[in-house]
């Protein structure tokens, strides 16, 4: 089978492009041809296709008439609808699986391939189809504003940014997508990878076929380690207001003994300085970005990881790989996070925000190191059971078939 996979970084950069790259690989390995499409950049992957890549849609270029071109392609990217046809018309794919594309590709290369009858499916890694701001969030807190259509609320409360400009462009889009044109009929199947997210978009008023499929993740090409060679726990991602930070250093300033390491970077990078060194917080170390066998390494030395999302979460990387790695994690009660964290088997859970109560969790494990050992192991055999590249493909493939189904059915 041809499969043309679409994604607008074609370069590691979060959670969404480990998925992105690690479906090319499994794919591939199975006999498929994959063929990619995305957006150029200093930091892409070589690839055969990348003349068929849209030029580099930079949203942090100063000057009115930069924003206002980078505004317009978000809306509808007739660059993009062009180049995605010249890579169909040679390559002829038998399907499209779309990932992270808003914005910089646009769904305007939906008409394309509708255009050719190409059966689509899209992975959500996000809440974009009923929030105008992605994550559901606005000014800190968990936001249901754009519930049934009111996409008014981004523009209104000034959910995206602080920027009336982007809020509105970000309102406008909606309207534009979902009212207008409804582009996003045009999408066969949604794979949610969390019933979390598949609910809520239902819940939400979202009205299309979505279906459940988790991530995958290589386990077997993963060594697990269920001991530690320092006594520390560790969390890994974005350094941004939603991944509860603040309240990881409330909860662990009074905790003696124990390292606790930030590994990543981000916005509010400045601002966790500033705490640490006011409030003397002399246990946690942040070590910047780091990521392959180097943050591997980190998380092996940790005797546990922590998650301490205050959004809806969707299927947090971080916590795969933790357990595929050995390592239970301590993880906030929201969003996706609960359907892979078990409380008592592959880690424990926490009320969001609440300081409190993730010291509690932390210093149970910290005084009960014989149930770090036992919860490692049963997260590995989580991941291996559930999350393993075969299973993932079994049901992929079955998602493909019922895609191609619809399409053909459509045509009689």
């Amino acid at each position: 089978m041809k499969v043309l996979l679409g994604n607008k970084f074609f370069y590691h950069r979060g959670g969404a492009e480990s998925v992105f790259f690690d479906t090319t690989d499994l794919l591939e390995k199975k006999g498929h041809k994959v063929i990619s499409f995305s957006m150029k950049h200093p930091r892409n992957y070589p690839s055969p296709y990348e003349k068929y890549f849209i030029s580099n849609v930079d949203y942090k270029q100063r000057g009115f008439k930069n924003r206002v071109n980078s505004s317009l392609k978000a809306l509808y990217s007739f660059e993009a609808k062009t180049k995605i046809e010249e890579l169909i018309k040679k390559e002829k794919p038998d399907i499209a699986h779309l990932h992270n594309t808003y914005h910089q590709i646009s769904p305007s290369i939906l008409h394309t391939l509708k255009k050719f009858n190409i059966p689509i499916v899209l992975t959500l890694h996000d809440y974009k189809m009923v929030c105008a701001s992605y994550l559901m969030l606005c000014r800190g807190k968990v936001c249901e504003a754009c519930r049934d259509g009111r996409y008014y609320s981004c523009f209104l409360k000034g959910c995206a940014a602080n920027s009336g400009v982007k809020n509105l462009v970000n309102t406008i889009e909606m309207y534009l997508h979902h009212r207008v044109l409804n582009i996003y009929d045009l999408v066969d199947i949604f794979i949610a990878p969390s019933r979390f997210l598949k609910n809520k978009l239902e819940e939400m008023g979202f009205r299309k076929k979505i279906v459940f499929l988790p991530y995958l993740i290589k386990s077997d090409e993963i060594s697990p380690e269920y001991n530690w060679t320092e006594k520390s726990i560790v969390y890994f991602g974005r350094l941004t207001n939603e991944k509860g930070l603040f309240t990881l250093l409330d909860a662990v300033k009074k905790i003696k003994g124990v390292t606790v390491k930030i590994i990543g970077e981000g916005p509010r990078e400045e601002d966790i300085r500033t705490k640490l060194r006011i409030e003397k917080i002399w246990n946690v170390k942040l070590l910047g970005y780091k990521s392959g066998s180097e943050l591997e390494s980190e998380i092996k030395k940790s005797m546990f990881s922590i998650l301490p999302a205050e959004y809806y979460d969707n299927s947090p990387r971080a916590i795969i790989e933790s357990m595929a790695i050995g390592k239970p994690v301590v993880g906030s009660r929201i969003g996706g996070i609960p359907e892979l964290i078990r409380d008592n088997e592959t880690g424990l859970t926490f009320e969001p925000g609440n300081a409190k109560d993730l010291r509690a969790k932390i210093e149970y494990l910290v005084n009960n190191q014989d149930q770090i050992v036992k919860m490692g192991k049963n997260a590995r055999s989580f991941v291996e059971k559930e999350l393993n590249a075969d299973k993932h493909y079994n049901r992929l493939m079955g998602i493909y078939n019922q895609a191609i189904g619809i399409r053909l059915q459509g045509k009689l």
